[in-house]
């Protein structure tokens, strides 16, 4: 372990220089990745720092018990102090090897997020609605910038598929646990008999991939320009500035008619689609990695799930981490990050426990 804190306290040296030189101004992305970095790096160098002066500690409160004798009240005292500052020193070290963990690179990226609904019909339009409210209200809280790329919507104010964009520090590495088929249980508002209805939606997370990540060449994209579709009245786009963009090899079509600027539109179906495509790569290189993950979205099955949303019950379910919250309306209201946490906790756990560490 301090191998590895030794490495980490020398490049961040090497990175805390690097942003001193007068050069590291000129190129805005190249500073943003390095202060990305320093970020990530500090929190080692504090934790370091911390369990050293525990174990400071603990040194002091051993020398203390060796000096007390005979004399009993001291002893207890000095027993006290040496049991806190070991119980000190095992939890900074903990702190510290959670922090020396594989750093997932694409934590620091914006997201791209693609809601589907799936099995239950109109209930499950619905529920995708108020999955998306529930991010848009979590992102507002982060004050990260939203962005919809396109949506078809329901008669009934559900939404049968949305895509939109999040663009924040952080964003992808709290919102990747998102991906999966979430579920709902209630009774909905056509149900006459008052019986509990199942449905689901599907959601995909994945992370903006930019142009060094993957490269989309011209010659593979079909770009077509339409009329937007509107509400009619004063909403009709009159100008063709919506956009649909094909990649041949794939098939892939990505659509955005969602601002009024053709060039914005055409820059949000390139996120998309470098995003989407950059997602199949990596999951080509995870695949060849033992234990890899499950894909992220299913076939929209009632049974299969990651987390359950039960009405009746007033409950959130994971299922993965087998967590159980039952504090409804504010998760669907955005308050998401006790989930986040105890995933993020479940994930370092099982990453200690595979490179042989005691947890």
């Amino acid at each position: 372990m301090f191998e590895s804190v030794e490495g980490a306290l020398t490049r961040l040296s090497e990175l805390e220089r690097a942003l001193c030189a007068p050069e590291a101004a000129a190129d805005p992305r190249q500073f943003a990745a390095l202060m990305r970095e320093v970020k990530r790096l500090r929190p080692v160098a504090d934790a370091f720092c911390a369990l050293r002066a525990a174990e400071a500690d603990r040194d002091a409160a051993q020398a203390l018990l060796q000096e007390c004798g005979a004399d009993r009240e001291a002893r207890e005292m000095a027993e006290a102090e040496l049991a806190a500052a070991e119980e000190a020193v095992q939890t900074q070290a903990q702190r510290l090897r959670v922090l020396l963990l594989p750093h997932d690179e694409n934590d620091d990226k914006n997201v791209v997020m693609e809601i589907r609904a799936g099995a239950g019909g109109d209930e499950a339009a619905l529920f995708a609605a108020r999955l998306f409210r529930m991010y848009s209200m979590f992102a507002q809280a982060k004050n990260w910038r939203l962005d919809v790329v396109s949506a078809s919507e329901t008669q009934l104010g559900g939404l049968k598929e949305i895509s939109f964009l999040i663009e924040g520090e952080g964003a992808y590495s709290r919102l990747k646990f998102e991906s999966g088929v979430h579920r709902v249980q209630r009774v909905p508002e056509t149900e006459s008999g008052g019986r509990i209805h199942t449905s689901t939606a599907t959601v995909a997370v994945l992370p903006e991939a930019e142009e060094v990540d993957f490269e989309l060449d011209p010659a593979d994209l079909q770009i077509d320009v339409f009329r937007s579709s509107g509400a009619g009245g004063q909403k009709v786009n009159k100008t063709s500035s919506a956009i649909r963009v094909t990649h041949l090899p794939t098939g892939m079509v990505v659509e955005c008619q969602d601002e009024r600027s053709q060039y914005r539109n055409k820059d949000k179906a390139l996120a998309v689609l470098r995003a989407r495509l950059f997602e199949i790569e990596r999951k080509k290189q995870e695949a060849e990695i033992a234990g890899e993950r499950r894909a992220q979205v299913g076939t929209g099955d009632r049974s299969e799930r990651i987390r359950t949303y039960n009405f009746p019950q007033g409950r959130v379910t994971d299922h993965r981490i087998g967590l159980t919250l039952y504090k409804l309306e504010a998760v669907l209201d955005g308050a998401l990050d006790e989930l986040i946490d105890a995933l993020l906790a479940a994930e370092a756990a099982e990453k200690l426990k595979a490179a042989g560490e005691s947890v």
